[in-house]
C-alpha cells in the first residue's frame, strides 16, 4: 500500500510509517495542486497538514485512496462531504494541539503586556527606552475568556496561576459547568464591558466569523488588550485596526489571520499590534504528538480497518458501517439541524429508534453520531466519532437512548429531542428506500424533505399569499429555490415551510421575509 507524506511531518511520524513492510512511504512537501491531482490515484493514504488543499478536484482523481489523515486539528482544507461521498475515511488528530495553544496564548498574553517584542527589537537597533516600554501587572486583571472549550480551559487554569480574575462566555456550556471550572460565567455583553484582557477560544463558524467586530469593540472598556490564536476573522480584522486607532484597544496579539500569510496587513503596521506566523501548535512536543498520532491512525486503518478520530465514519467494523452508513447519515444531520434551530446550551437530548432500525446490535454508534451532529457546529473540527461523548460529558450534557420495535407511519424512523437553557426542540426523520435520507418531522408539522445544502426554515401563519411573498422576495435577489417543502397545524392556523436554495441568504434578505405579513421567524441552516 502507497502512502503520500504531502506536508511537513516530524520524521518520527514518517520513520514509524516505513516501518511497517506493506507500506510504501514518499515524502513530496512541494506539489502543487495539478501535480497533486495527477499522482493521487496511485496512493491508499494521504497525509497531510494544513498545506495541502485536497480538493473535490483532488478526491475525483483518487482511485485508490482509503483515507486522509490530517496531523492536527483543522480540516477546512479538506472537501469532506466530497471525501464522504467517495467512501474516503477523513481523520485529525483533535488532542495533540490543546496544551501548545493554550501555552502560547499565555506567552502572547505576557509579552502583550510588558511590551517584550517592542522592547527586543529596540534593544536590537542599539536603543534604550525604558521609559517608552512601560508595561501592565496582569495580576488581578479580569480575562475574559470566548469559548471554554478544551484549549479555553487549559488557558483559564494557566491564568488562574497568574492571579488573574477569570471570566467565560460560551453559549454552548451551561453556567453551572463553567463555574465548576473556577471561572465565571457571563454573558458576551458583560464579558466585553469588564474584560482587562479577551482571547477567543472558538471554532470559525457562521456564528463566530466577524464575533469581534466594530459593536463588540464600542462595548469594551478603554485600555483593553485582544488576543486570537485560535482561527483569523473571529477578530475582525479592519474594526481592530479601527479600535486601536480609537484608542478602544491599547494592544493586541495575534497568531492567526485571514488570510496567511498575511500581505502588507495595515495592522502588522501598528507598534501596539504584535504578531506570529500561526505558531500555535509550532512546539517540538506538539509537532511531535501529532506525527506519532496521525501515523498510529493511519496503520490501524489500513492494516486492521481500525477507525481512530474520524470526523465523517465511526470507529466500527467495515460490514457493519456498510449496513449502518445511511442511519449514521440521518443521525447527523437531525443532530445537526436540531442544534441550529434551538438556541443555548443544550441540556438534555434523547434519542428513539423505531421500527426496522431497533434491529442494529449496537445502536451506540448511531446516537454518538447524534451527538457529532449536535456537537460540530459549535466545535467545529475539533469533534469527531471518539470524542464526541467526552465533549457532550464535559459540558454537562445528558443523554438518553430508546428504542421502540413497532414502527407506526414509517418502516424506521430516528427521532431527537432537545432541551437547552433557552428552548427545546423535536426532529425526527427516516431513511426512503436504501439509502435516501428525509426530515419527516419538526416539533408538531409534518413534513418531508431533503437535509443538505443551503436550507431557510419559514415559520408563519397560514394564510393566502404568504408562499407567493416569500418566493417574490427571494426571486427579487436572485435566490433560486431549489426544493420546497410545507407543514401545516391546521388547528393553530400555522405553517413550516422549509426551503432548499441554490445559494446562501444573506442576512439583509432574512430581515426582508421577516418584515413580510404572516412570517414570524426565519432560520438560516447549512446540512
Amino acid at each position: 500500500m502507497k502512502v503520500l507524506v504531502s506536508d511537513a511531518l516530524a520524521e518520527s511520524g514518517i520513520e514509524k510509517l516505513r516501518a511497517i513492510p506493506d507500506f510504501e512511504v514518499e515524502v513530496n512537501t512541494s506539489l502543487t495542486h495539478e501535480e497533486l491531482c495527477q499522482i493521487i490515484k496511485e496512493y491508499d493514504a494521504l497525509v497531510i497538514r494544513s498545506a495541502t488543499k485536497v480538493t473535490r478536484e483532488v478526491i475525483e482523481n483518487a482511485d485508490r485512496l482509503k483515507v486522509i489523515a490530517r496531523a492536527g486539528i483543522g480540516l477546512d482544507n479538506v472537501d469532506i462531504s466530497a471525501a464522504t461521498k467517495r467512501g474516503i475515511v477523513v481523520m485529525n488528530t483533535p488532542e495533540g494541539n490543546v496544551i501548545t495553544t493554550a501555552e502560547h496564548t499565555i506567552a502572547m498574553l505576557m509579552a502583550l503586556s510588558r511590551n517584550i517584542p517592542q522592547a527586543t527589537q529596540s534593544m536590537k537597533a542599539g536603543k534604550w527606552e525604558k521609559k517608552k516600554f512601560r508595561g501592565k501587572e496582569v495580576f488581578n486583571k479580569t480575562l475574559g475568556i470566548i469559548g471554554i472549550g478544551r484549549i479555553g480551559r487549559v488557558v483559564a487554569d494557566r491564568a488562574k496561576g497568574l492571579k488573574m480574575n477569570v471570566i467565560a462566555f460560551d453559549p454552548y456550556i451551561g453556567p453551572e459547568t463553567i463555574n465548576k471550572l473556577g471561572v465565571e460565567a457571563v454573558t458576551l455583553e458583560e464579558l466585553l464591558a469588564r474584560a482587562d484582557y479577551i482571547t477567543v477560544h472558538t471554532p470559525m463558524t457562521q456564528e463566530t466569523r466577524n464575533l469581534i467586530n466594530k459593536d463588540a469593540f464600542r462595548k469594551m472598556k478603554r485600555g483593553v488588550f485582544i488576543i486570537n490564536c485560535a482561527r483569523g476573522g473571529i477578530v475582525n480584522e479592519q474594526d481592530l485596526y479601527d479600535a486601536i486607532q480609537e484608542g478602544i484597544v491599547a494592544g493586541a496579539a495575534l497568531d492567526v489571520f485571514v488570510e496567511e500569510p498575511p500581505k502588507d496587513h495595515p495592522l502588522l503596521a501598528l507598534d501596539k499590534v504584535i504578531a506570529t506566523p500561526h505558531l500555535g501548535a509550532s512546539t517540538d512536543e506538539a509537532q511531535e504528538n501529532v506525527a506519532l498520532a496521525v501515523a498510529d491512525q493511519v496503520i490501524d486503518y489500513l492494516l486492521h480497518g481500525t477507525i481512530r478520530n474520524a470526523v465523517n465514519a465511526p470507529a466500527i467494523d467495515g460490514e457493519v458501517l456498510a449496513t449502518l452508513w445511511p442511519y449514521l447519515q440521518l443521525a447527523e444531520k437531525l443532530g445537526s439541524l436540531v442544534q441550529q434551530i434551538t438556541p443555548g446550551a443544550p441540556e438534555e437530548i434523547s434519542v428513539e429508534y423505531v421500527g426496522e432500525v431497533c434491529s442494529v446490535k449496537d445502536l451506540k454508534p448511531l446516537t454518538i453520531s447524534v451527538l457529532k451532529g449536535i456537537l460540530t457546529p459549535m466545535l467545529g473540527e475539533q469533534v469527531n466519532f471518539v470524542n464526541a461523548p467526552v465533549h457532550a460529558k464535559e459540558r454537562g450534557i445528558r443523554v438518553t437512548e430508546s428504542t421502540r420495535t413497532e414502527a407506526e407511519d414509517f418502516t424506521n424512523l430516528i427521532s431527537i429531542y432537545m432541551k437547552t437553557s433557552k428552548d427545546e426542540n423535536l426532529v425526527a426523520g427516516t431513511i426512503f428506500g436504501k439509502k435516501d435520507v428525509r426530515l419527516v418531522r419538526i416539533n408538531d408539522f409534518r413534513l418531508e424533505a431533503a437535509m443538505e445544502g443551503h436550507l431557510v426554515l419559514i415559520y408563519n401563519i397560514d394564510t393566502p399569499g404568504t408562499i407567493g411573498a416569500i418566493g417574490t422576495c427571494l426571486g427579487r435577489h436572485n435566490i433560486n429555490i431549489s426544493m420546497m417543502d410545507v407543514g401545516q397545524v391546521l388547528e393553530r392556523g400555522q405553517n413550516i415551510i422549509f426551503l432548499r436554495t441554490d445559494t446562501p441568504v444573506p442576512e439583509n434578505v432574512v430581515q426582508e421575509l421577516l418584515s413580510l405579513e404572516n412570517v414570524n421567524i426565519v432560520q438560516i441552516l447549512e446540512l
